[in-house]
């Protein structure tokens, strides 16, 4: 089973590395990634064996909050009319005879969250219990719950920088009484007093995080600002309190209160930022309709969207957001699909059609009938693939996985051994060494390096979702670029999988071209081939009237024959014409084979003792197919196309893509096995198909990329999902890769980069040679403005055309 858990209360890399060790440890757990910037677990687990409740109660024993699920025991509801103590005191008492409400917390802001048992009770029963006692309830996702955590989180940061902000301006200017002529008795005190706050209750949150890294046995970027501030505030705090032990009265209380201020404030910006990467996820979230028009009991009524049950008549006008997806029962319209698919032009709907969630009915009115609702939509469906891709871990971030968790430990060592060659052996003050000490702490980062990989991969797939590509991982987002070799199925990935009408040729004087598509279409208007209905459905579109037809007789494997009237018609083969002793000259066998080595199939038609003429049928290309090979070509990259078709057509298709490598006559079950020989030559190979009968090959190569029609969409197959049933995003999705993965190696390099150069300018490299000494307060500055850049560096991803 898999699940994602939201969580809250992280601040560096090395709390998800807490957290993640901490889940690993309930039995049963396959798989758990903890992803820093998107503040969420992907944990995929034996529900016989361990429970999501027992996975979170982990999280929340690491020393972290869980924004927990509804349906997991938990519902946040906003009750209309409850806006006053009485009321919440009605919808308390009622609520406390429903046997199951384990805790409910009600306020008089129309706000409830309410903890139940799910084995006596569900939300239905809640929500029904709460009607029952006179007020409306309606049900907040985890996505509406999880918005109001976050926000209320950067408020909280926010408040605390401006508190941290107000108490450090004044420190810093009794710091410095020579600058600014405010020296005073008992300034040193003052300065105590007005520091012990942003210590311990602006910094409070840094303290909680040390203590949960030592409760985990390790060590955090708390651990470093605790140390390093903790350090400077004691100091400082022992020269006031006891004076007579110092010969030096100099403080560092402005080190301590100005260093947790920045922090805190790098904290607020960064929160901000991580805001913005996600936009992709709100954007999505915002497409849901908030209501819904259906017809119950001969009624048209509104109703909230959560409410809409499959199989509800739901009624839709001219400008209206369709609340789910279903079938055209009555109307038609053109329908604005570009929010799901990236496709800007509006697609005509007729009865019959499907229609999906979220997306915006233009000029027609329609009623159609629901088919998938709440968490079975579309859309539903593409938030929970979007979410889960954000909170995986790409390969290359194994890299800064793997220094964070020594990153901390070498840092806390280094600032010692500054301090001690500084003060022992160089033979600098007591204060000299302690700023170094403090200074080698403050200034690293292993924010950074959390911050390098999950921000790109945020930015990534959802620059991908806006284009109508879903990428369902860091995995396939890093693999993607690497590809070598792209497989393309034929039906329905290159061509467009339901047969054409594409040559009518005529051979006699008397019947022009409309008049051998007639014949040709009376011989088939009762069949129910697909080539049949191709010629049917081609007359029909240019206009040719089509009469019946009697004594109709299928002949297997040759054609059909047909009497209209005095004229016998056959279509077919050359078998056929020969029985029937119409002889196929030399130009009718050459316009047949021209035809047939375009890859198509020709059918001859015969009326009493003369081939009239030749219907071509066609399994027709994509618009698009021909320009996503040659584009793919100047990538560089080998292009194959594999189908059940002969050798013969197959090639021809090939040769009009421009593809030379064909895999002819391959069975469905066979495609994953010549998936296998190319990767067993060395190859990265991204195979492309429907998603349909090409599962286990999609599975097999190293990228699966499925193409969808949006409306009925092979989420579940493929690690890429084209939602616009356009070849070229094989294309932008290969782009797209490598453009996340340049920007991933960017991040990575900076964040290691001001690490390296930090370090040890902070513990005072540079001091012999050029008298510079990295002021504290200075490094903290940078340590905040280095996360802030590795993130704004993911944001300007949002540029990718």
């Amino acid at each position: 089973m898999r699940s994602e858990i939201s969580i809250t209360g992280m601040h560096c890399a090395s709390c998800a590395a807490t957290i993640e060790k901490g889940i690993k440890k309930v039995k049963g757990i396959t798989y758990a990634a903890v992803n820093f910037a998107t503040e969420k677990a992907v944990v995929e687990f034996d529900d016989k064996t361990a429970s999501l409740s027992d996975i979170e109660s982990a999280v929340e024993k690491a020393g972290y909050t869980v924004i927990r699920k509804e349906g997991a025991g938990v519902v946040t509801l906003k009750i209309i009319g409850m806006d006053n103590p009485h009321c919440v005191g009605t919808v308390d008492a009622a609520l406390s005879t429903l046997p199951g409400v384990i805790k409910k917390e009600l306020s008089v802001n129309e706000k409830a969250v309410i903890q139940f048992d799910p084995a006596k009770t569900s939300v239905e029963k809640i929500k029904k219990t709460i009607k029952s006692a006179g007020y409306e309830p309606l049900e907040e996702t985890i996505l509406d719950r999880e918005k109001e955590v976050r926000e209320a989180e950067i408020k909280k940061v926010r408040n605390l920088f401006l508190i941290g902000l107000i108490l450090s301006i004044p420190v810093f200017i009794l710091s410095f009484p020579e600058w600014f002529g405010l020296d005073f008795a008992d300034r040193a005190f003052v300065l105590f007093l007005l520091t012990f706050p942003v210590q311990f209750i602006v910094g409070w949150r840094f303290y909680k995080g040390a203590f949960i890294a030592l409760k985990a046995k390790t060590a955090s970027m708390d651990t470093l600002i605790v140390i390093g501030t903790t350090a400077a505030f004691l100091y400082s705090a022992a020269v006031v309190l006891a004076p007579q032990w110092f010969a030096t009265k100099e403080l560092y209380f402005d080190t301590a209160a100005i260093i947790i201020t920045f922090i805190i404030l790098g904290k607020w910006l960064e929160a901000l930022a991580k805001g913005k990467a996600s936009e992709a996820i709100k954007k999505l979230i915002g497409l849901q309709p908030k209501t819904a028009r259906v017809i119950r009991n001969k009624k048209e009524i509104e109703i909230p969207a959560e409410e809409v049950q499959v199989n509800d008549v739901i009624v839709i006008r001219p400008g209206e957001k369709i609340p789910v997806d279903g079938i055209i029962i009555e109307g038609s319209s053109s329908v604005d699909e570009s929010m799901i698919t990236g496709e800007s032009i509006p697609v005509e709907k007729n009865v019959g059609d499907k229609v999906i969630g979220a997306t915006i009915n233009k000029h027609g009115a329609f009623h159609f009938r629901a088919t998938k609702v709440g968490k079975d939509t579309t859309l539903a469906q593409i938030i929970r693939l979007v979410e889960e891709a954000q909170g995986t871990k790409a390969p290359i971030q194994r890299l800064a996985d793997v220094v964070s968790g020594y990153f901390v430990p070498a840092v806390t060592i280094i600032a010692v051994l500054s301090f001690v060659i500084w003060y022992f052996v160089a033979g600098q003050s007591f204060l000299f060494s302690l700023s170094t000490f403090i200074a080698v702490l403050i200034i690293a980062c292993p924010c950074a390096l959390g911050l390098a990989t999950p921000t790109a991969i945020m930015v990534g797939t959802g620059k991908g979702a806006e284009k109508g590509i879903l990428i369902k991982g860091g995995e396939a987002l890093e693999t993607a670029h690497k590809i070598t070799t792209i497989v393309f199925d034929k039906t329905g990935t290159l061509t467009k999988g339901s047969p054409e009408l594409t040559n009518v040729v005529s051979f006699s004087k008397r019947f022009d071209e409309n008049h051998v598509l007639q014949f040709a279409a009376i011989a088939e208007l009762n069949s129910e081939h697909p080539l049949g209905e191709a010629i049917v459905k081609g007359a029909e579109l240019r206009g040719v009237e089509i009469p019946h037809g009697t004594n109709f007789k299928a002949l297997p494997g040759k054609g059909v024959e047909i009497k209209q009237g005095i004229k016998k018609i056959v279509l077919g083969t050359r078998m056929l014409m020969k029985d029937e002793r119409l002889q196929v000259t030399e130009t009718i066998e050459k316009e047949l084979r021209r035809l047939e080595n375009a890859g198509k199939t020709a059918m001859l038609v015969g009326v009493n003792r003369e081939i009239v003429g030749i219907v071509a049928v066609a399994d027709t290309l994509k618009e698009y197919a021909k320009e996503a090979v040659v584009q793919l070509k100047d990538l560089g990259k080998e292009v194959y196309m594999i189908t059940g078709d002969n050798e013969r057509t197959a090639k021809a298709i090939a040769a009009q893509l421009g593809i030379e490598h064909v895999l002819a006559e391959v069975l469905p079950d066979q495609k994953a096995d010549e998936i296998k020989r190319l990767q067993a030559l060395r190859k990265i190979v991204a195979m492309v198909g429907d998603g349909i009968n090409d599962a286990p090959a999609l599975a097999q190569a190293d990228v699966g990329i499925a193409v969808s029609t949006g409306s009925d969409v092979a989420l579940e197959t493929g690690k890429i999902v084209l939602m616009k049933n356009d070849v070229r995003d094989v294309v932008t999705a290969i782009d797209l890769s490598r453009y996340t993965i340049k920007k991933i190696k960017q991040n990575l390099f900076w964040a290691f980069a001001y690490n390296v150069a930090g370090i040890p300018i902070a513990a005072g490299i540079l001091y012999p040679f050029t008298g510079f000494l990295l002021n504290p307060v200075i490094a903290a500055a940078a340590m905040a403005l280095s996360s802030i850049s590795v993130v704004g560096n993911s944001l300007l991803m949002k540029l990718y055309k």
